[in-house]
This record gives C-alpha cells, sequence and structure tokens, in this order.
C-alpha cells in the first residue's frame, strides 16, 4: 500500500510541479486565436468547454492501453509501478502536451504534419505510413478487445477462426458504431456523450482503488518486494516493460489524437490542464490497474504473493486474452454485480471511444495530405471506406500478435513526436527575435525522454520474439550496444545541427 501510495502522490505533484514547468519552458500566449475560432468550420474545428475537451482527450487516449497494458506490465514485477510515475510525469507528460500544443501552434495540424515540419519532408511521408499503420492496428485492438468483454456480459454468435474464437456479432456492431462515429462532425456524437463515459471510466477506477486500500492494502505489491524481473517467458524487463505499459506511462497513439482536441480548445492556457493533465490522470488509471491485478490473485493462507497468483492464472488461460479475463474477474469479484456491470462498460466504453477517434485521425492525415476539405460527407466517406476494410481485415489475426506489432509501433510514433518537440524547443529558444526569459537548454524536456525511448524502441527490434529474437539467443547485450551506438549518432546529429543553426 505504501508504495502505492507514494506513487499516487508523486503524480499529482509532477502535475503540479512539472506540468507547470514544461508549460513555461513552451512559453503559451493567452492572447493567441486558436484554430477552434480562426478555423471553425462546423464538423473538426468545433470550440468546446475545456472541462469537456479534457474528458474526451482522457477517454481518447485511455482506451485499453492504461488497463490492458499495466496487467500485462505488473507480469514484469512493482518496477512497473516506477515506469508508469517518471514515465508519466518526464516522458508522456512532456509527449502529449507539446503534440498538442503544436498542432494549435501549427493551426490544428495533425501528427505527420507537427513532425514534418520540424524533421523534414521525408520524415513527414514516413510519419503518415507508420501513423496510419499504428491507428489501424490500434482500431483492431480497440475492436477485438471491449468485443470479448460484451460476449461475456451478453453471449452472442461467435466464429471459430483458428484456435481461437471471434465474437462476431459484437465485432460488426461495434463496427458499424465506428463508422458512424468517424463521420459524423466531432460535438454530434463525440462532444456530446464521451465526457460521460470520460466520467465512468474515471468512477470505475476509484471504485477499484477503494476496495484494493479499504480490504486488501496488506496483499498489495511493494517496491520492497524487489525490482528483480518476475516474468517467466525468458524476456528481459528492459525493454519488454516499457513497451508493454504505454499508454500508461508514454503512448505514440496520444499523439494523434491530441490534434483532434487541439482543434477544440479556445486558449492556449488550457493546454496544460487538457494535454498534460489527461496523461497524468492517465497514469493514475494505469496505476491502479497495475496494483488491482498483482493484488486481486493473492492467496495469504497459501502464501501465494500476487504477481506469482497472476502468474499462475495466465498459465491456466493459455491463447486466451488474460488482461480482458483480469478486468472481468476484479470488476465483479471488488465491486459487486451492479457496480461491476458498470466496471466493465467503463472499460469496453474507453477502447471503443478510442477506437473512434482512432479512425478519425487516420481520416484526417489523409485528408492532409490530399488537402480535401472535409466539409463534405462523401469525401470523408471515401477517405474513410478503405481504413474500415484494413481494420475489419485485421480484426482475424491474433489480437497477441497485433497487440504486440501495436506497442511497438506506439512507442516508435513517440520517439519521433518527441524528438520533433526537441527542434521546436531548440529554435523557439534560440530565436533571434525572442524576449529574454531566463530559459536555457529548455529543449532538454523533450531530448532526455527522446533519447530514452529511442532505447527502449531500438533495442526493442532485436531483443522481441517478433524481432530478431536476441534474447533469446544470449545476445541481449549486443541490442544494447546497437541501440547506444544509434542514440551516441543520433546525438551528433542534433549537435551538429544546433551549431548550424547558431
Amino acid at each position: 500500500m505504501i508504495t502505492f501510495l507514494i506513487a499516487l502522490v508523486a503524480l499529482v505533484i509532477g502535475f503540479v510541479l512539472y506540468g507547470t514547468f514544461v508549460e513555461k519552458v513552451f512559453g503559451i500566449d493567452s492572447g493567441r486565436t486558436t484554430p477552434a475560432v480562426s478555423q471553425s468550420d462546423g464538423v473538426d474545428y468545433v470550440p468546446m468547454k475545456p472541462w469537456r475537451i479534457f474528458l474526451i482527450q482522457f477517454l481518447n487516449i485511455a482506451g485499453l492501453g492504461p488497463i490492458f497494458g499495466a496487467i500485462m506490465g505488473i507480469f514484469f514485477g512493482p518496477s512497473a509501478f516506477l515506469w508508469i510515475v517518471f514515465g508519466t510525469i518526464f516522458a508522456g507528460g512532456v509527449h502529449d502536451y507539446l503534440s498538442g500544443m503544436l498542432s494549435i501552434r501549427k493551426n490544428g495540424a495533425s501528427l505527420p504534419d507537427i513532425v514534418g515540419s520540424e524533421l523534414g519532408g521525408g520524415i513527414r511521408l514516413f510519419m503518415r505510413i507508420l501513423s496510419l499503420l499504428l491507428l489501424i492496428l490500434l482500431t483492431t485492438t480497440f475492436l477485438s478487445g471491449p468485443a470479448t468483454l460484451l460476449q461475456g456480459l451478453c453471449s452472442l454468435p461467435s466464429m471459430q477462426w483458428g484456435t481461437g474464437t471471434i465474437p462476431l456479432v459484437w465485432v460488426l456492431i461495434i463496427f458499424a458504431y465506428y463508422v458512424f462515429a468517424t463521420i459524423l462532425p466531432v460535438d454530434k456524437l463525440i462532444g456530446r456523450f464521451y465526457p460521460i463515459f470520460g466520467g465512468i471510466l474515471l468512477f470505475m477506477g476509484v471504485g477499484i482503488m477503494i476496495v484494493m486500500l479499504g480490504w486488501h492494502a496488506g496483499e498489495m505489491p511493494e517496491l520492497t518486494d524487489g525490482l528483480h524481473n518476475r516474468q517467466t517467458n525468458g524476456l528481459p524487463l528492459f525493454p519488454m516493460m516499457f513497451v508493454s505499459i504505454a499508454c500508461g506511462a508514454i503512448s505514440g497513439f496520444h499523439g494523434t489524437q491530441s490534434p483532434l482536441m487541439a482543434r477544440c480548445v479556445t486558449n492556449e492556457r488550457q493546454g496544460r490542464w487538457i494535454f498534460y493533465g489527461a496523461m497524468v490522470a492517465e497514469g493514475i488509471l494505469a496505476l491502479i490497474w497495475a496494483a488491482a491485478a498483482g493484488t486481486f490473485f493473492a492467496d495469504p493462507e497459501k502464501g501465494l504473493y500476487g504477481i506469482d497468483g497472476l502468474q499462475q492464472f495466465a498459465a491456466q488461460h493459455p491463447g486466451e486474452n488474460i488482461a480482458a479475463l483480469v478486468v472481468d474477474h476484479v470488476s465483479r469479484s471488488w465491486l459487486g454485480a451492479v457496480g461491476g456491470i458498470l466496471a466493465i462498460i467503463g472499460v469496453i466504453a474507453a477502447p471503443i471511444t478510442s477506437g473512434d477517434t482512432a479512425l478519425r485521425s487516420a481520416r484526417l492525415i489523409v485528408a492532409d495530405f490530399l488537402h480535401w476539405d472535409q466539409r463534405q460527407v462523401m469525401r470523408r466517406l471515401a477517405i474513410a471506406f478503405p481504413l474500415f476494410l484494413c481494420v475489419f481485415g485485421m480484426v482475424f489475426v491474433d489480437f497477441n500478435v497485433v497487440w504486440r506489432y501495436f506497442s511497438w509501433t506506439n512507442q516508435t510514433l513517440a520517439v519521433f513526436t518527441l524528438w520533433a518537440g526537441t527542434v521546436f524547443l531548440y529554435r523557439q529558444e534560440h530565436a533571434p527575435l525572442k524576449k529574454e526569459s531566463g530559459m536555457s537548454c529548455g529543449y532538454l524536456i523533450a531530448l532526455v525522454p527522446a533519447l530514452f525511448m529511442t532505447m527502449v524502441s531500438v533495442s526493442y527490434i532485436f531483443i522481441a520474439p517478433e524481432g530478431l529474437q536476441f534474447a533469446a539467443k544470449g545476445l541481449s547485450l549486443y541490442a544494447y550496444l546497437i541501440a547506444s551506438a544509434v542514440i551516441l549518432l543520433l546525438l551528433c546529429l542534433f549537435f551538429r545541427w544546433t551549431r548550424r543553426q547558431s
């Protein structure tokens, strides 16, 4: 319990202190006209109230990530708590704030155009491809996950595919909803109902936390239990845990979502609460679910440690979506029938609403590339229909495989966003007409997490089972050396660029 409470307080303090510092480094201008006002079109650029934007942003970025990712991350042990806290404050919060505020400064630009404007045209094209791939993978995972949970609540006809079962009817129902949410103006469906679902998701997290602290405090994982890797599959803690827990610490997907809400913000002063604040709220949710999964399966009478019990539970359900099963068991057991159903609805609503906003982001990325005005419904459909086909086809790929590829693509996208933020902050700090503010080397708030996430993403390629499998071959050290060499190369290129700027 002590570890959990310290982590919880640290996240709140991080928002107040470091979030304010990040805002100061960026240099907000409350008098600047935002795209929501200057480019209002009644479809995607629609002014909204700050509290409504916050709840929508929280729901959009939350999805399954801080829940499923945190559950899979706690398999590695209590060290997951450290990554959630430090990742949220120093990496995820910075990433989300910069992607949102840069979109505001660049007239509501989508993520590929934000990154491309700072890193060049070639990177812009690469980011378009990578972003679309990520959004298709994410929508697929956020379609399969809630369909599985809904099948548990109300069984409908399913379909055998390979070694598993696909809840086909629920997939089709959710898919039909995606079509409407992607095409309709942002204030018609998303603006009206998503704040409600965001509130339900927060309620669910608070309910789980109260039960856990009130009745199971003595069974919660603690840092004093050791930071060693508790995974039984032979994979190293670094970088695997840092990819498993993505949305609860830092997620490139958030960079695709922030521009959606950046087109609705009416004052730059709202940015810290909406972008950095929503990331901290997501970190708290991830912290709750990591602790819950590491606590629920403890059996003090048998001397069974919570994470060991979780490992045992996973071994008893091979080939199944373990995270979804954990959510179902914890919610029903700890919150009772009504509370459990409400909690599961919250967990279902989060990924569904993230899935449709992912498709909406994909539509806008393609529209920006084609320079197609989105006021006409038929143009929206022309772009969205091929995206729908890609997502539906991916449903028939194994969920765990899709999740792993999504996780790596997700973190790689965050790397490019942080590097773009680094370049922007350096240029801003050294602009010829910039007034002296006393801020020096402020770009380090983006550069440091950019270097760390570069290390994570590059080493993952060589270590992961879906990569070059260096860990299975006993060559993990070489993966780390290669990743370190990449970091040194990028640092050299960056400082060479800064000298040219000078």
